[in-house]
């Protein structure tokens, strides 16, 4: 467990929220006494039954950007995205905003308890059902999309950690049988329709519901059957507690639990973790088996390797590129600003509403492109995505309107300061990434402030010289390597 002091405390701060300043951490750092208390406090949150609302995409889009901005609990909205990006689902398909906002409510209110109760949840969703056919799905003629997707992104991957196939097409068309029938009706609630589920009877040719007779572990030729219950209505639930049983390996390790623990080590901390990372964090949480989300990020949070990014960045310190939504986000706390109206949008530069510079950035709340949600890391930067991030720094820079919706720097910093390098730190200091910048990066930022002298008197209190040269700092730091990382 790595040692309990303000680094520490400001790397989980950034890692599990929107930004963190040292202010922040120093807070987090004196009001427990070690690391685990300090994670305990950040997982108790009790989670909101917030939904956005409104008749379009593009309300329920701002409505929950908004959210964030204002949230006392980022923890929470962080895991809301990244089962948002998990069980991907799209208004482009779904067509329904009351669907996708539903939908949004229902992985908040299970963000961080039981996850197979999430996963039988998600079975039901009206807007799920929609995205992969299981309204399509009928006894005459079965559709297989949710099966698949189902094990291969949901709960299982396709390989497993040593690269064995985790399920056979046999066992996608027999899940299938499982989830026909199902509907919603008013207001998004699932509805079973009896006369077009798949009973046994009525497909002999068929064969009888068994999965996983040759994947999994279980040891059994026949196969598991998901009608032990009863067929009908239950047998959903049963394919759950069924999958949630398959092993991988000569130990027989819980597939589901190890490849859960690597997607969320990958989301906090960073890609391609190691073996010994995941197993350690599955085991200790006793994930396999009581299937608590909270109880396994408790572990992640306290593994020594999810530390491993609080350096500066190298060539041997890992990092992850944050997503848009996540830069967007945490620009607007950390600088103490709201975006305006109903478009949040920015009071500055080109005035563009959040939602359409999200769009430039590659990352559209409620419009994952595909069932395999976004792609991460490398993928969010391209010349026109970074050019889009860029623009939103010089925006939010060039808010200055006096009010709520403008960049106040009088409110976040000593505008006494005259040093050079002070004012660097302060604004650094501000955008979390004071301890993260490099010597030639901050002098490149000396230079900028001081037309390339290097020295100071700079005159803050000057209305010319903080419009253009202290806004401007927060804009070239906001554009820095160093920001869109963490």
């Amino acid at each position: 467990m790595p040692a309990w002091n303000l680094p520490t405390a400001r790397h989980l701060l950034r890692r599990t929220g929107f930004g963190a300043t040292r202010v922040a951490a120093q807070a987090l750092l004196d009001s427990h006494a070690t690391l685990g208390a300090a994670i305990d406090a950040l997982l108790e949150f009790k989670p909101s039954k917030f939904k956005p609302g409104g008749r379009y995409v593009e309300d329920i889009h701002n409505k929950w950007l908004k959210y964030m901005i204002k949230t006392r609990q980022p923890l929470q909205e962080r895991l809301v995205l990244f089962w948002h990006d998990h069980f991907a689902t799209s208004y482009d398909k779904v067509g329904q905003v009351d669907l996708m906002a539903l939908q949004n409510r229902l992985l908040r209110v299970n963000c961080k308890g039981d996850f197979k109760a999430l996963v039988k949840a998600i079975n039901k969703d009206a807007a799920m059902m929609e995205f992969l056919d299981t309204v399509r799905n009928r006894r005459n003629q079965p559709n297989e999309n949710y099966a698949r997707e189902l094990e291969e992104l949901f709960t299982l991957g396709v390989k497993d950690p040593l690269g064995n196939d985790n399920y056979d097409q046999e066992d996608i068309v027999q899940i299938a049988r499982a989830f026909s029938g199902w509907d919603y009706g008013n207001k998004g609630a699932a509805e079973f329709n009896d006369g077009q589920h798949d009973y046994a009877a009525d497909y002999p040719e068929r064969g009888p519901k068994r999965i996983f007779k040759v994947r999994g572990g279980f040891g059994n030729a026949a196969g598991q059957d998901f009608t032990s219950a009863g067929e009908g209505a239950q047998e959903i639930d049963t394919v759950i507690d069924i999958i949630f049983q398959h092993r991988y390996g000569p130990g027989l390790r819980n597939t589901v639990a190890d490849y859960i623990a690597r997607r969320l080590i990958t989301y906090f901390a960073f890609s391609d973790p190691s073996a010994s990372f995941v197993e350690s964090v599955a085991d200790a949480s006793s994930f396999a088996g009581t299937w608590d989300i909270a109880a396994l990020l408790k572990q992640i949070f306290l593994h020594d390797d999810f530390y491993l990014t609080a350096a500066p960045p190298s060539a041997v310190t890992k990092k992850s590129v944050k997503w848009p939504i996540d830069y967007v986000v945490t620009t607007v706390r950390l600088l103490d600003m709201k975006l305006k109206g109903k478009y949040q949008a920015t009071q500055g530069g080109d005035y563009r509403d959040a939602r359409s510079a999200l769009i430039n950035m590659g990352q559209s709340l409620f419009e994952p492109p595909s069932v395999f949600g976004w792609d991460w890391e490398l993928a969010w930067l391209s010349s026109s995505t970074l050019l889009a991030r860029y623009g939103f720094a010089r925006d939010i820079s060039n808010s200055r309107n006096g009010g709520a919706t403008s960049l106040r720097p009088e409110r976040l910093m000593d505008l006494s300061l005259t040093d050079p390098v002070a004012i660097v730190a302060a604004v650094a200091d501000i955008l979390g990434v004071d301890d993260q910048l490099s010597a030639g990066e901050r002098t490149a930022l000396i230079n900028y402030l001081t037309d390339g002298s290097g020295v100071g008197p700079v005159n803050l209190l000057d209305d010319n010289t903080r419009f253009e040269k202290l806004h401007g700092l927060f804009a070239v730091v906001l554009q820095s390597p160093a920001y869109q990382l963490q």
